[in-house]
């Protein structure tokens, strides 16, 4: 049994990667709130002995990989299948963007420097045999990080405060480098489209609890988990129909 011309067990296969990264990613994440080496004897014998298996990265990850294959398919060629390997690669490490920034409000450096590494091996690699798409990726790293770090300087000179972490700025950045030009500037409107309206549920949601948490209890809400989620949107969905529907959006259905 074939779907979008890949044999289904392939499907199974990239399920059961999924399952075990997703647990990896777990443990990741424990190292990264503890600041611990993740390649380490210590830290994953503390890690077993204190946690049990976490179903919920185990599901969500080996989804997001079938819903990858099923999108990119499987290729003949090393750079037809670029894509699928980037998008493989770099959805373990926004969920423990998720997690860490929600959890303690930083995005860890080595976090963002591991995306931002990869992601200039695939510009490299694309680079090869396409100098115009490496081009767009480097532009999109550029423009990333250049519109929150202005957004996160001018929230400094007006409200006297960071309007953002820096944290977000470098993840902008790494993520330019897989999104390239284009669809980083539709992942910055959405990353605010989303943020604004989680914003809206969380207050609500704190107003009737009336719970006290921490830097959360300040009103400070990390930005981290809304980036992510207007990257996994754009990852998953055609930028002409977020396009679309952006326009639809901000134009009051005009578009």
């Amino acid at each position: 049994m074939y779907f979008n011309d890949v044999h289904i067990l392939f499907y199974v296969l990239f399920g059961l990667v999924g399952a075990i990264i997703g647990q990896f990613v777990h443990y990741s994440s424990k190292c990264f709130l503890s600041e611990k080496k993740i390649l380490s004897k210590e830290s994953y014998k503390d890690y077993k002995k204190n946690n049990q298996p976490s179903f919920v990265f185990i599901i969500i990850n080996a989804i997001a990989y079938i819903i990858l294959l099923y999108k990119f398919g499987l290729h003949t060629t090393f750079i037809e299948n670029i894509n699928l390997m980037k998008y493989i690669i770099l959805i373990p490490m926004l969920l423990c963007v998720v997690v860490v920034d929600y959890k303690i409000q930083i995005i860890p450096n080595r976090l963002n420097l591991l995306m931002f590494n990869i992601g200039l091996i695939f510009t490299f690699l694309l680079g090869l045999t396409n100098l115009t798409i490496a081009k767009d990726m480097l532009l999109g790293m550029i423009t990333g990080a250049g519109i929150f770090l202005i957004i996160t300087l001018l929230g400094g000179l007006i409200a006297g405060k960071e309007a953002m972490g820096l944290g977000d700025v470098k993840l902008m950045g790494a993520l330019g480098l897989y999104f390239g030009f284009a669809n980083i500037l539709i992942i910055t409107v959405l990353s605010f489209l989303v943020g604004a309206i989680g914003s809206i549920i969380f207050l609500i949601i704190k107003k009737i609890n009336k719970k006290k948490n921490s830097k959360l209890e300040d009103g400070y809400i990390p930005f981290g988990p809304f980036i992510v989620c207007g990257s996994i949107i754009s990852m998953f969905v055609p930028f002409n129909t977020l396009f679309t529907i952006l326009m639809k959006i901000f134009s009051l259905g005009l578009y």
